[in-house]
């Protein structure tokens, strides 16, 4: 359904992920917003990696609500606060999605709340059949 684009005219990823995703028309498109690394209870971890695991998880589970999954994530806007979190970020991504390549953006900033290590909001575009 949505295609991985790569081509060798343009200068290749930094890191696991597609140079660009096409999706085919007539598709439901959902945009999750930025998600950070907190718990259910409101509950902030101090560690880097577990606050990464907790924003992908917030987003599998909001994706489940739309009857997505991480196979249908064509985007991913990732904020990490921290440059040497740069590579904990690339791990957890990369585990999370379990070798599902998609379009990536990462920057590296402050975040709203001064305690939070990471925020991270995808695009995810999935066949109408699968809604309902």
């Amino acid at each position: 359904m949505n295609r991985s684009i790569e081509t060798g005219k343009a200068p290749g990823p930094m890191s696991r992920y597609s140079q660009a995703v096409e999706t085919p028309a007539d598709v439901r498109m959902l945009h999750v917003s930025g998600q950070v690394g907190v718990t259910l209870s409101g509950d902030l971890p101090e560690s880097v990696e577990r606050q990464n695991e907790l924003a992908w998880d917030n987003i599998f589970a909001i994706l489940a609500e739309a009857e997505m999954g991480k196979e249908d994530i064509v985007d991913v806007l990732a904020i990490v606060t921290d440059h040497a979190d740069v590579a904990v970020y690339r791990d957890v991504r990369d585990r999370k999605l379990d070798g599902h390549s998609c379009a990536s953006t990462l920057l590296v900033c402050g975040l709203a709340d001064p305690a939070w290590k990471v925020e991270i909001a995808v695009r995810a575009a999935a066949s109408r059949d699968n809604a309902e």
